[in-house]
């Protein structure tokens, strides 16, 4: 049998638990204390949900889940030996991320829930992606979300706490970028993009810092974009100019568009007292189709793509009830923070020394357990059977990170 993970997916030893462990709990500590309650649902939904999520490019990302007995049986037969979609052969498939499970969970269970709801997820989630460096087939999300309040006070909030996780983790340096896609979205239809195009529009121009202004002009030529809209966009952002949102709003048809962004960042600068940034970002749009208003991204130095993100997706959760629900969420950006981390050699502060309490046969267990209760108002014990060539096992535990070691010698108990 195959002894490697799948690919895409991983293993994890000890010593990155322990700091993932750490991570988790720093930023669970962090919310809870903020007044959200955590959540959990199922890894698997409906197919028919998942397709019509709006969830970008993700939803080509999506592992299916085949029919199963008579269903599956039912599919092949109907065909009679014509080709099968992969739509019509299966009816489930694994969450792609937690916004969509949260929406259904509101709509299953918003008459037992406070209002607004204020709610934790950090679970796994699972992308058919091609496995490299920061992105995985099954990886951990840290979700928070606010569902039930329209005001740009929830954007707020969720910055506020969501950059106060990482600052209790041990980040410092970086940079919270917003944007609102109604700004950016007007703009572009004022230059003369129809709104039916918007959508790819901005996934183009969400390229910006890495293709440039000439990349962008190449990629809207290519998909046919009319001349006059190309080239008034092109000509902005190729001015030389700084792009700020007062230049972006003086190319919109309505200047009071940006108030709520404006409310927002000058909001969260005062709330963040100089410990982070917190910068407008033109091109800032994110991939997911989902997202109605404001959109957010965490950058920092140590790592070159994003290490959170989120943004207001108020339409979700109307496509369950028939009536929609004002949201909104920020996720941090677990499996690269953590990565971070183990490549800085992070040590969890305030971790107890690892002591291992090496006995024989010559101490009954009882009293072995005995010992290492005792040991255990200062150090993390493990007991462990002594090897009879105890330089291998010393070497081998010292490489697992242990410190201390105790033993009986003479009937005493000695710790090293």
């Amino acid at each position: 049998m195959k002894i490697n993970a799948l690919k895409g997916m991983r293993d994890i030893l000890p010593a990155e638990q322990r700091i993932r462990d750490y991570v988790q709990r720093k930023i669970l500590e962090t919310y809870r204390a903020s007044g959200f309650e955590r959540i959990s649902t199922p890894i698997l939904e409906d197919s028919e949900n998942l397709d019509k999520s709006d969830g970008g490019d993700n939803l080509n990302l999506v592992f299916k889940v085949l029919k199963r007995g008579e269903k599956l049986d039912a599919a092949l037969a109907e065909k009679s030996g014509e080709p099968v979609s992969a739509a019509e052969l299966s009816d489930m498939g694994l969450r792609y991320d937690l916004t969509l499970p949260l929406s259904r969970f509101f709509a299953a269970n918003r008459n037992s829930l406070q209002f607004p709801f204020k709610v934790i997820q950090t679970d796994r989630v699972y992308r058919a992606e091609r496995p490299q460096k920061g992105r995985l087939r099954e990886f951990v999300q840290c979700d928070i979300d606010i569902l039930g309040d329209s005001s740009c006070n929830a954007e707020v909030e969720l910055i506020d706490v969501t950059a106060r996780a990482m600052l209790n983790i041990g980040f410092s340096d970086f940079t919270i970028n917003v944007n609102d896609r109604r700004i950016l979205r007007n703009m572009l239809q004022t230059m003369g993009f129809a709104p039916e195009t918007l959508d790819s529009v901005c996934i183009t121009f969400d390229k910006l810092d890495k293709i440039g202004a000439s990349g962008i002009e190449a990629e809207l030529r290519e998909k046919q974009f009319p001349e006059n809209a190309v080239s008034s966009l092109v000509s902005f952002i190729s001015s030389g100019r700084q792009i700020t949102l007062d230049s972006v709003v003086a190319n919109c048809s309505d200047s009071s568009i940006a108030d709520d962004l404006k409310y927002v960042i000058s909001t969260a600068q005062a709330v963040s007292g100089g410990a982070y940034k917190v910068e407008y970002s033109p091109n800032l749009v994110r991939g997911q189709g989902y997202y109605t208003g404001m959109v957010f991204e965490i950058a920092s130095p140590a790592f070159s793509g994003a290490v959170g993100g989120g943004g207001r997706y108020d339409n979700m959760i109307g496509k369950f009830i028939g009536q929609d629900v004002p949201a909104v969420g920020f996720s941090i950006g677990f499996e690269r923070i953590c990565g971070i981390l183990l490549e800085q050699g992070f040590q969890i502060p305030d971790e107890k020394e690892k002591c291992a309490f090496l006995y024989g046969d010559e101490t009954p267990f009882p009293e072995v357990l005995s010992y290492a209760g005792e040991l255990r108002k200062d150090y993390a014990v493990s007991v462990i059977r002594k090897a009879k060539k105890p330089g291998s096992q010393f070497a081998m535990l010292e490489q697992q990170g242990y410190t201390k070691f105790a033993r009986i010698t003479d009937g005493q108990l000695t710790v090293k």
